[in-house]
């Protein structure tokens, strides 16, 4: 085994383009049994332990199996954004066969510490205007993957939220994390429906947990109607917070993963995660047969998730249109 390890290494050290990505693989796959892929996640292990099954589960079906022909070196930052760094160095040190870097921080995170060891996404909203790819249809470098990334997502969350609070509410309020590589594009298409649908808006900012719940007094202080909580690392490792202070203090609110409407909160919408992770083993597995990232063209979302709490509707004292339960994938009673 030390004898392969030193082999592999002097392959990297002269592996150069996309196509010696391709080539140190296939050596290293001649020589070692088990294929090693990092992990690296911004949340804590416990947030959202079913989309990293999903993708586990991706590669069953493809026809792997863990630890006979493939192992994982797990890396979570557990929420602190500070910590993705070094967590992508070691998995670059330790030369894994792929990294699995499903969001926009930690595939930002894993594309600094390497340029040679391929990166597969799940969920980056926007890859092109991230840099971690050059186009949707030929990424380059060695980042591929699939994008949530859809202009029609974040006017529909702002949509349903006028839609559930009706002419009432005037003045809405965005908890963002403003550290959040991925939010910035969200956040102007966010403004832009809210001025269209006649809110008023003010953004909270959030940088850690302290932040977010000394966020909810000052939108109280000033008379925020709903509210829309933005994705992100920090955000949704604090799913269960945000949906019990959002409760204490009587905010409707959109969420951005069904994870915060089965926590008690008012409704999401988003791309199916557990869907692009379990998809995100089919770029992993083409990767380890030898395709080459920066050829394999990144793919959008292709299923969408709908997710209505009536209870906590009812909690809120609102009605739920019959056109929720129309459009929803799921209703939770």
């Amino acid at each position: 085994m030390a004898i392969a390890r030193r082999k592999f290494v002097r392959l990297i050290g002269a592996a150069a383009g996309s196509g010696a990505i391709a080539a140190t693989l296939a050596g290293a796959r001649a020589e070692t049994g088990i294929r090693r892929i990092g992990v690296l996640e911004a949340w804590s292990p416990a947030a959202f332990p079913h989309r990293l099954q999903a993708f586990r589960d991706g590669l069953v079906e493809l026809g792997h199996a863990e630890g006979r022909t493939f192992a994982i070196e797990y890396r979570s930052a557990r929420g602190d954004a500070k910590a993705l760094p070094a967590l992508a160095a070691e998995l670059a040190k330790l030369e894994v066969d792929v990294i699995f870097a499903a969001t926009t921080a930690t595939a930002l995170a894993a594309r600094r510490a390497t340029s040679r060891i391929p990166i597969v996404t799940a969920v980056v909203a926007d890859p092109v205007g991230a840099g971690l790819i050059a186009s949707l249809a030929r990424p380059g470098g060695n980042v591929t993957g699939l994008t949530t990334g859809n202009t029609q997502v974040v006017p529909k969350r702002i949509q349903l939220l006028r839609e559930i609070v009706r002419g009432d509410a005037t003045r809405i309020g965005l908890l963002i994390n403003p550290t959040d590589a991925s939010n910035q594009l969200s956040l102007r298409a966010a403004e832009s429906e809210a001025r269209a649908l006649g809110f008023t808006m003010r953004t909270f900012e959030a940088t850690d947990r302290a932040a977010i719940v000394s966020a909810f007094p000052r939108m109280m202080a000033e008379r925020i109607d709903a509210l829309y909580v933005f994705a992100g690392q920090l955000l949704d490792s604090e799913a269960s917070l945000i949906v019990e202070l959002a409760g204490r203090h009587r905010l409707p609110a959109v969420y951005s993963a069904p994870e915060f409407v089965e926590a008690g909160g008012l409704m999401s919408y988003s791309a199916s995660f557990t869907d692009n992770f379990r998809r995100a083993a089919n770029y992993v597995d083409r990767i380890l047969k030898g395709a080459v990232p920066g050829e394999i063209p990144v793919e959008q979302a292709s299923t969408f998730e709908f997710v209505v709490n009536l209870r906590t509707a009812k909690a809120l004292g609102l009605k739920v249109p019959p056109s929720f339960l129309v459009q929803a994938t799921r209703v939770i009673e």
